[in-house]
This record gives C-alpha cells, structure tokens and sequence, in this order.
C-alpha cells in the first residue's frame, strides 16, 4: 500500500486487528483507527492494543461514522468477501478519505487461488450437497473473480486504479494444524461446520485427511493461497 507520508490512516473491517497493528508498527508516528462491526473482534484487539495505540472502534464499512476527507489512506483487508454491499462499502471509504489520499483492499481469489480452502469445499462437497451451497456462495463471489474489485473500485469513483495477485503459503505441521484451523466457528467455513451433525463432519473429516496426506505420510505440508490486492486514488 502506498499511503501519503502524512495523515491519519483507518482499517474498515479490522477484525482482530492483524492489519492494524503491522500499519501502526509501520508508521509509529501517525494515528491508525481500526473499526469493525463485531465488537468481540473490537474487545479482543483493544485487550493487545498498547496504551491505547492503535484505537479500535465498532462501526459499519457501509455507514463509517467519520467525516469526509478525515484519513490520508483507508484499507480493508479480506473482509470484501463479507460484505453483501461492496459499492457502498467502497463509496464509504473514498469518501473519509482526502483528496490524493489512497484507498486500498485485498481480497482472497477464491474462484481460483484459494488452495488451502479449495481441498476441504470440494471434497466435502462429494459427501455433503449442503456443502455446495456454501462453497458456491464463497467462490462465486463477484468481488473474487479477476477484475472484479477493481471494477467495483472504479464504480465507486476511486481513480488510478492498480490491481496485483499476490500469492502466500500457508504452512501446517500436520492435518490436525490444517483441520482445526477452519473450526474456530468464524465466517462462512464456520458456519459450516458449527451446525454439522458430528457423523457428517467426522466423514469429511477423514476424507479431507486423505486428500490432505494424499497417499502419504501425515505431516508438514505449504498450500497456496492467492489474493488480488488493489488500490487508487480519491481525487
């Protein structure tokens, strides 16, 4: 991301806050707020956050209570897939943004990146149709496809548009490391498995075992996952 060197700095959607700290260790003197609308993910963040810095506030992505022009670069990141209203969202973030201040986001590229999440929805999906719904509804996402924040970007009036792909590894000791990582009950993965009758999920759990070791030995193993990461200009 590439701020203006002066100027407060917001994360719309912060979660737990991973964003927020690493722009707040980035620019140790400038004022970073990061807001979201879960206040459990609000209270956890504020519970790590240092004498106060960076701030953690509850607020909407559609509706942010700041006021126009207030922050030289507004970010959000992974949280656009969460979002039923993305031109809102985005309006919302050019608008508490000053004139030649960036606006920013990254989004997972769920249609075709997403490795370490595509493994466990397609397998279970041959054991549970339920499981399509939900994988169909995460993947086919419009803001996920190719182009497909940037055009919500431009949509929104944000102007010198830049789209990237980044892509990550995500490393697991062993199957037991990936598996539990889609149990702590958040997002649509979640909610999948939250309201799954226990001998469902103990099938899918095996079954996603042996695609994870994939003939082989339980152990470490480093997964793909890609992102598109796009920021403009608000003129």
């Amino acid at each position: 991301m590439e701020f203006p060197e002066v100027g407060e700095l917001l994360d719309v959607g912060c979660g737990t806050g991973a964003l927020t700290f690493a722009m707040a260790e980035r620019w140790p003197k400038r004022h970073v707020i990061g807001c979201d609308l879960a206040e459990p993910f609000i209270a956890h963040a504020r519970t790590r956050a240092s004498g106060g810095r960076p701030q953690f506030e509850t607020g909407d992505a559609c509706a942010l209570k700041y006021e126009d022009g207030r922050f030289a670069g507004v970010a959000a990141h992974l949280v656009f897939l969460f979002i039923p209203r993305p031109v809102v969202a985005l309006r919302e973030m050019r608008r508490v943004t000053r004139p030649g201040g960036t606006v920013a986001a990254v989004v997972w590229d769920s249609r075709g990146g997403l490795v370490f999440q595509r493994m466990m929805w397609d397998t279970a999906v041959a054991i549970d149709p339920n499981a399509r719904v939900a994988r169909n509804n995460l993947f086919a996402n419009p803001v996920a496809i190719p182009g497909g924040l940037a055009g919500f970007f431009n949509e929104a009036g944000v102007t010198k548009i830049d789209t990237q792909s980044v892509t990550i590894r995500m490393d697991y000791e062993n199957f037991e490391d990936y598996w539990q990582s889609f149990q702590g009950g958040q997002g649509p993965v979640g909610a999948y498995f939250t309201n799954l009758e226990l001998a469902l999920k103990a099938r899918i759990k095996e079954a996603v075992c042996d695609a994870y070791c994939s003939g082989s030995a339980d152990g470490p193993r480093s997964l793909t996952a890609s992102a598109w990461a796009v920021q403009g200009k608000v003129v």
